[in-house]
């Protein structure tokens, strides 16, 4: 098979050798953007001269008919064509004749497969913002349901201070919200149109790079073609952003995984997110909370893989840069399965409020308040310290809690003592005394679940 570009060559490439340069694989994902990168630069070529009327319309009829085909699953791709690129231009030449061969008059498959990218990603990254939101949500609706509820806060996975459970979701709803930011930030770099930088140098013929960024939705143009072809940057900040966005996901998704064990018993995943045994017939683990944990390091592998293609590259267009686009595309499917994943896993959590509140009664978490109680009476902050550390170890000696101590045994501690100390040690008003700004206490929650309700409307 003579291949769209062969001229210069005097013999083939074996089928063994086609199939491993080829990406027609999965490239052919960015069909659709594809053939809406062609009809907008075949409509410039004919606003500029390029081609007659008659052409344009006939590459316009046929780029429809294949577009309504591919969205029906009815293309028939070749490796021997190589990438989505050659395989729509041999399509299109089968379908309405050589005048299909006019269509790549004025550009390079490095512009053509960079500007498919564009479209590709700014599309994916629009709905990757959608379904950060829903997260955000699922978590705002939780924490409204538990303003009051206490969990034992924790640092180095011990019991540390008492907080409102919807203080502690919260904390990722604002996570979310940079993750949301950055990639709402990479849009501006994202919509920027490298079609007609054609293969590094630009075309002399006299196209008009303005009008096809136009046509696209693009902000703009490259305004280097060399740049515009070898530039993946906007790949890698995707991947960045993903990257982080997975590290907060698989964050809370280890917390579940705690909270729903035996040993915690905070919550319990819906049946539709978890799964059984085959042969512990007692066992609901949480296995999409696992799964996303675990998922998360592909993404930094697509991170990492495309970083070490770019690094030693020269300008401008290399094959390496073939190994762009799996990782982008894996990434992709990674990220938004894992949020559909999560907003149903918060909306359907069951918390068990029973549980958590007894936790925090049964714990020294309370011991801060102790410590906070005698630097208000004047003692030294450090002074303090070191009474309240001796007090917990007398109570694990008797093996009692803070609120279990008789007066007496605070009095011998320090007279700064008094009876107003069992009031204070009481968790809920440990959480509900921490009303610095962004802290746990009800007021800043309540608060705090009203700003995260007008950025979700907004």
């Amino acid at each position: 098979m003579t291949k769209l570009w062969g001229g210069r060559f005097t013999k083939t490439a074996e089928a063994w050798v086609d199939e491993f340069g080829a990406s027609i694989g999965f490239d052919q994902q960015l069909v659709e953007e594809d053939i809406e990168g062609s009809l907008a630069h075949v409509t410039m070529l004919e606003k500029s001269g390029i081609l007659a009327n008659e052409e344009v319309e006939q590459i316009k009829k046929g780029l429809h008919i294949l577009l309504e085909k591919a969205k029906k699953g009815e293309l028939n791709y070749s490796v021997a064509n190589e990438d989505i690129h050659l395989n729509i231009e041999k399509l299109l030449i089968d379908e309405i004749g050589p005048v299909g061969g006019k269509l790549h008059t004025g550009r390079s498959r490095n512009d053509q497969v960079a500007t498919d990218m564009h479209l590709y990603l700014r599309k994916q990254t629009k709905e990757i913002l959608q379904l950060v939101k829903n997260v955000q949500a699922a978590l705002v609706e939780q924490a409204k349901q538990h303003v009051e509820t206490l969990i034992p806060g924790y640092t180095h996975l011990q019991r540390a201070q008492p907080i409102s459970f919807a203080h502690h979701l919260l904390a990722y709803f604002w996570m979310l919200e940079r993750d949301y930011g950055r990639y709402e930030d990479s849009l501006k770099r994202l919509n920027v149109s490298p079609l007609g930088a054609g293969a590094l140098a630009g075309t002399t013929f006299p196209i008009d790079r303005e009008y096809t960024a136009e046509l696209l939705g693009f902000d703009g143009i490259y305004e280097n073609s060399l740049d515009a072809v070898s530039d993946r940057d906007f790949i890698v900040e995707f991947l960045s952003a993903s990257s982080l966005l997975m590290t907060h996901l698989s964050r809370l998704c280890e917390e579940l995984i705690l909270w729903s064990s035996q040993e915690f018993q905070f919550v319990e995943m819906d049946d539709a997110f978890a799964t059984g045994s085959s042969i512990m017939p007692q066992k609901k683990n949480p296995d999409m909370a696992e799964l996303i944990r675990g998922k998360t390091g592909r993404v930094y592998g697509s991170l990492f893989s495309l970083l070490t293609v770019l690094k030693g590259l020269p300008l401008a267009y290399n094959k390496d840069m073939q190994e762009d686009k799996e990782g982008m595309f894996d990434a992709v499917k990674t990220v938004k399965g894992s949020l559909a994943i999560f907003a149903g896993m918060i909306q359907t959590m069951k918390v068990k409020e029973e549980t958590m509140t007894k936790a925090v009664h049964q714990d020294f978490s309370n011991a801060t308040e102790l410590a906070d109680y005698l630097a208000t009476k004047g003692m030294p902050f450090r002074e303090a310290h070191e009474v309240v550390g001796k007090l917990v170890l007398l109570c694990i000696e008797k093996g009692i809690y803070l609120l279990d101590l008789p007066l007496s045994d605070y009095k011998a501690a320090s007279d700064l003592f008094d009876e107003d100390i069992y009031d204070v040690l009481q968790p809920k008003t440990v959480v509900a005394r921490r009303t610095s700004a962004g802290g746990t206490g009800f007021t800043e929650v309540k608060k705090a679940i009203t700003k995260a309700e007008k950025i979700l409307a907004n």
